[in-house]
């Protein structure tokens, strides 16, 4: 499991003397129990790998973002801190499909659902990220049925 694979990524963080992963790492853990609290009331729970993979792709998304303003705003040096924690966090992530079998498995649902226009795009995307959330990140996702739906 994931979550365990972090624990363990923690722990040698620390004995290793490594400040900036032990932090990011702790950020994770934070971040998966603040889910899990809010999840606490939920009557269906998520697979928990599906659960921490969603929180590290937010946490990557969230960091791109910050990254961005900041060399923007001429802050190279918090931005290369993110840049940091983002390769730190993805090291945790399940391997992506390749551009090619992305395609394919959102072609596959398409094909599935009957989808013709943009119109089925909540559709689809929603089977997309039920099947394969752990596989395709959601912004590559939307790219690519908003692609594959637009060529027709």
């Amino acid at each position: 499991m994931i979550r365990d694979d972090i624990k363990a990524a923690l722990v040698s963080a620390m004995k290793s003397g490594d400040k900036a992963g032990t932090q990011t790492m702790r950020m994770i853990n934070s971040a998966i129990k603040n889910r899990d609290i809010e999840l606490r009331t939920a009557s269906v729970q998520p697979d928990d790998d599906a659960l921490v993979t969603d929180v590290l792709q937010k946490m990557i998304k969230q960091r791109r973002e910050s990254v961005e303003m900041y060399t923007k705003g001429g802050r190279a040096e918090l931005a290369a801190i993110e840049t940091a924690e983002i390769k730190v966090i993805e090291r945790f992530l399940p391997a992506q499909m390749s551009e090619d079998e992305a395609k394919a498995a959102i072609g596959a649902v398409i094909a599935e659902t009957g989808a013709a226009s943009m119109k089925d795009m909540g559709r689809v995307m929603a089977l997309v990220k039920e099947r394969h959330a752990t596989s395709i990140e959601p912004a590559r996702a939307s790219a690519l049925v908003r692609a594959a739906l637009a060529n027709g």
